[in-house]
């Protein structure tokens, strides 16, 4: 049988069959040391084939193979640094929800975000959340950060997940298409998710006043079936974003703005860094690319692991 991974909570995986029915899987025993480097060898959004078997009088399936991804979103693994965590696979576009503060979205970690989605060519939107909370200073900040990463390229959309502002603007991009929903704890995913399809009741939390950071309302990543033709994969939220995967001479493809202009650097081979007559360098300096994301670019360039909540917006 085959079918799609729904929902993975580590041992068991609900997997769902084009005619609908529901199992829950595991991993046949060998499958899991067959060279996964990943944490979760099988993700959200996956194909897997898999046989049913009955155990004292209950039926579940046993996944013997995984089918090839068409791509997926991946992180490094927050406790073991040398593995990754594969957050969910074979997904046509990627909503990264943003706050500007309750809790704070750094460039650091939308860039490393937006990189990681460009290496696996997938689209990437960005939804500045909560804007109906927002003081006029702090709209300024969002339209500035808006017009950063249009100039690039992306959409942008401010949306309040509570009011309803812009959710069916949001829906319509989603139509007949697998789309992923990701972000800090506390940004809104679940409320957002909840206003665009209302009967999956998605669990909710406030934001811990405290530390201003949000908390953990999705453990798992799951996929939901909507009543307009669309997919919905829910993640938890993460703090930090570490890329991986990545040789120093490719992670400016992975920056539009670079790799358009990086053909007028004196050198084939620049790295943008301490070389002479650098076309990127130059453009910084110029303001035609902004220094936040060139930042971003000499972090990720350097190995630093992202500095969470302690970034300034002030160099933005």
């Amino acid at each position: 049988m085959t079918g799609h991974v729904y929902k993975s909570t580590g041992s068991w995986y609900t997997v769902k069959t084009q005619l609908g029915e529901v199992y829950q899987c595991r991993i046949k025993g060998k499958f899991r040391i067959k060279g996964i480097k990943s944490t979760n060898p099988i993700a959200v959004g996956d194909v897997v084939d898999f046989e049913l078997e009955t155990k004292n009088d209950e039926i579940s399936g046993i996944i013997y193979k995984i089918h090839d991804r068409a791509n997926y979103i991946v992180r490094k693994s927050v406790n073991l640094s040398k593995q990754t965590h594969i957050i969910s696979a074979n997904i046509d576009q990627v909503f990264l929800m943003i706050t500007i503060d309750n809790p704070p979205t750094f460039t650091s970690f939308i860039d490393r975000f937006l990189v990681t989605a460009e290496a696996y060519s997938i689209k990437a939107i960005l939804l500045f959340n909560k804007i109906d909370t927002y003081d006029e200073e702090t709209l300024l900040e969002v339209k500035y950060l808006a017009h950063v990463y249009r100039k690039i390229g992306y959409e942008c959309i401010g949306i309040s997940a509570k009011t309803g502002r812009n959710v069916e603007k949001v829906k319509t991009l989603m139509r007949d298409r697998v789309s992923m929903f990701s972000g800090h704890s506390g940004v809104g995913k679940s409320t957002l998710v909840n206003a665009i399809e209302p009967n999956l009741n998605l669990k909710t939390k406030e934001i811990s006043a405290q530390h201003m950071q949000g908390q953990h309302t999705t453990t798992f990543a799951e996929m939901f079936d909507t009543s307009f033709g669309a997919k919905i994969i829910d993640t938890p939220g993460i703090k930090g974003f570490g890329v991986v995967d990545m040789d120093k001479e490719e992670v400016g493809d992975y920056f539009p703005e670079i790799f358009n202009l990086k053909q007028d650097c004196k050198f084939n081979n620049c790295l943008h860094v301490q070389e002479p007559k650098c076309a990127i360098k130059r453009a910084v300096e110029d303001g035609v690319i902004a220094y936040s994301r060139y930042r971003s670019y000499l972090q990720i360039l350097e190995g630093e692991e992202e500095t969470y909540r302690t970034d300034n917006w002030d160099n933005a």
